[in-house]
């Protein structure tokens, strides 16, 4: 029985010594025995009549070959190159030269080294909880033995550790500040090894209450922040809003500009009352307003460009067109007294 590790090389061993009886043609075949019974057996390389025959099983193809180059001389050993975990089997090598017939089994297991081995922690890693180191291995093959040890400070590892080398687990009780520290698994089966480590670092308990608070108020001022930006938002479409609507009643209620016709004419009507109301008695102290003073909505001259209009003389019959009511003054002599 042959063990070996993937990737590398096995030599299956079919020696053989012909005896003087046998006169007929040297045959050497190596077949592949299945584990089932029901298969055939399959052949993997054959030397007849002086040429060597390696086409019958394709899966190893190119990775198989005697080892003597002349098998003919008594070694019809068979070469396996870059072992593969499916090559796992029974092998069995037949040496014919009639009439004698010599053949001979061997079983090849082909393991596989542990490889891709991970470290990691479970449970919190702080004083006085349980802590468990796990290590496992993605790829070997069984059976596989974990051992943990400390590489770092006291080498030793705990005493109140439990280790359990078919798992890969260290469990570590009522961890303490002095546990930590790097530590490192070996994972190996019958073939080969594989490792890797981890950083164990021990500290106080969190104070939970203290983030459960620094959670809660920061999830309320977070929400203020955000009904803050809300109502001014809000605000500000209120206030563009309440701007177009004033805008807007403003420009309809605005009234037209007056002429200055109709300036004239409200300004003619209003000294027409005032000259039917006027009698000796309300003479006093009443001047004629003259007509460059008369107002104007349209524009205004400045004081020194008025010009100066010359009072001009309106018949009789003009005056009562225009509606003038005749007033009769009566008359003073020089020292003021009336006649």
């Amino acid at each position: 029985m042959f063990e070996k590790a993937q990737g590398e090389k096995v030599t299956l061993p079919c020696t053989f010594v012909l005896s003087e009886e046998d006169e007929g043609p040297l045959d050497i075949e190596w077949v592949l025995i299945p584990a089932d019974n029901q298969k055939k057996e399959q052949i993997i390389i054959m030397y007849a009549v002086d040429r060597i025959y390696n086409n019958y099983y394709a899966a190893m193809t190119g990775r198989m070959q005697f080892t003597n180059s002349d098998p003919k001389s008594g070694d019809g050993s068979l070469d396996i190159l870059n072992l593969k975990s499916t090559d796992t089997g029974t092998y069995q090598c037949k040496v014919k030269k009639a009439p004698g017939v010599q053949s001979q089994k061997i079983q090849l297991t082909v393991l596989v080294k542990p490889a891709r081995t991970k470290c990691s922690v479970e449970g919190p890693q702080e004083i006085g909880k349980d802590v468990i180191l796990k290590c496992v291995s993605q790829e070997g093959s069984p059976l596989l033995s974990y051992n943990w040890r400390r590489v770092s400070g006291i080498q030793e590892l705990p005493v109140a550790s439990t280790l359990n080398k078919n798992s890969g687990e260290l469990l570590l009780k009522n961890a303490s500040q002095a546990y930590s520290g790097t530590y490192s698994c070996v994972a190996s089966n019958r073939v080969g090894t594989d490792e890797c480590s981890i950083e164990l670092n021990v500290t106080p308990p969190i104070n939970t209450a203290g983030v459960i608070v620094g959670a809660i108020i920061g999830t309320l001022l977070g929400l203020f922040i955000l009904a803050f930006l809300v109502f001014c938002c809000c605000k500000k479409q209120r206030e563009k809003k309440y701007e177009k609507e004033v805008h807007h009643e403003i420009r309809e209620d605005v009234p037209p500009p007056k002429s200055r016709s109709s300036t004239a004419r409200s300004y003619i009507g209003s000294n027409r009352s005032s000259l039917g109301s006027m009698s000796p008695s309300n003479m006093e102290g009443y001047t004629k307003t003259p007509y460059s003073q008369v107002p104007s909505e349209d524009f205004e001259r400045p004081p020194g460009q008025n010009p100066a209009f010359a009072p001009s003389k309106v018949a009789a019959p003009n005056l009562s067109r225009m509606g003038a009511v005749p007033v009769m003054i009566p008359a003073q002599s020089k020292d003021g007294s009336i006649v």
